[in-house]
């Protein structure tokens, strides 16, 4: 097909007309510079190196362009990114230069400030330490809190070298206790204090808090004293023959305690006729405490 110069003129004159359109405005457009403050971005960081100190999240750089086009910038158009693939266990500088920001087609990077930065690096490592839980408040009067445990009882923690050796314990978010009657179970989130510290798993632990009644004293008087292992033929006589035993132990079970309950006893096994000062000793359930025996000692005559 034969080319006509003439074909379609008015459409060429008119996508001519509107590219002299564009490029006067752009032209006539003033040319500007700015100052941002924008992110400032680490990447390729190396395995088994951990950066104790923490970098400078943004960093200011000098821009020029278009007003128009300068005015649309949003947040993370312009960024600043820092290669760590050399980097060391150490102190390390790094120069930042106009190439490594990021910037839109037709903004130019004029100044970045500062130049330099510096980061310091550590072996990386990890060790096993205990989980200690938190508990808070007070179970309801008549109520103490018991045995505390935990599953796990111990996680794995990973960070720089230097915080692990100062690293002793992780702990939980506090489990409270306020005005409990009975057990309290609660599945919380275990952590570390120092940031630089992270766990490698377990992020979570299940804590129980044992709240028992509040063990009481109470003195039982006239407990019969018992006379134990007499040599055959012997007969023996305690004086007094009841003493006053005072126990501790669960509310419940203190308050029904009967004086025929206790078992009091001296033990004469080896003894020969006489007469005696022998020591009173009590057996009680396990739940019960003796706390005194008055008096502590009675005399006794075999014959």
């Amino acid at each position: 097909m034969a080319y006509h110069p003439f074909r379609h003129l008015g459409l060429k004159f008119l996508s001519t007309a509107v590219a002299l359109g564009l490029w006067f405005t752009v032209a006539g457009e003033q040319t500007v510079e700015r100052s941002l403050r924008v992110p400032l971005e680490l990447s390729n960081r190396p395995e088994r190196l951990e950066l104790v100190e923490n970098p400078p999240t943004a960093i200011d750089v000098r821009v020029r362009g278009t007003a128009g086009l300068l005015s649309q910038l949003s947040q993370g158009d312009v960024v600043t990114i820092v290669d760590l693939s050399l980097a060391r266990s150490g102190r390390r500088f790094f120069h930042l230069t106009r190439t490594q920001v990021r910037a839109p087609f037709g903004v130019e990077v004029v100044e970045v400030t500062p130049g330099t930065i510096s980061l310091r690096f550590e072996p990386s490592g990890s060790r096993r330490v205990p989980v200690v839980p938190v508990v808070e408040g007070e179970p309801a009067p008549g109520y103490k809190v018991g045995t505390v445990s935990i599953e796990p009882t111990s996680v794995e923690v990973a960070g720089p070298e230097s915080a692990l050796q100062r690293l002793e314990e992780a702990t939980t978010e506090p489990v409270s206790v306020s005005g409990a009657r009975q057990t309290v179970r609660e599945t919380v989130t275990v952590g570390v204090t120092d940031a630089s510290l992270r766990l490698t798993a377990s992020p979570s632990a299940k804590v129980t808090v044992e709240v028992q009644p509040t063990p009481i004293e109470r003195r039982v008087s006239q407990v019969p004293v018992h006379l134990r292992n007499a040599g055959r033929g012997l007969s023996a006589q305690a004086v007094p023959a009841a003493v006053a035993v005072a126990i501790r132990g669960p509310k419940d079970v203190v308050d029904a305690m009967r004086p025929d309950a206790i078992a009091a006893f001296v033990d004469l096994a080896g003894l020969g006729p006489g007469r005696y000062n022998l020591s009173v000793r009590v057996e009680l359930p396990q739940d019960f405490v003796v706390v005194r025996i008055e008096p502590a000692t009675v005399r006794v005559r075999i014959q």
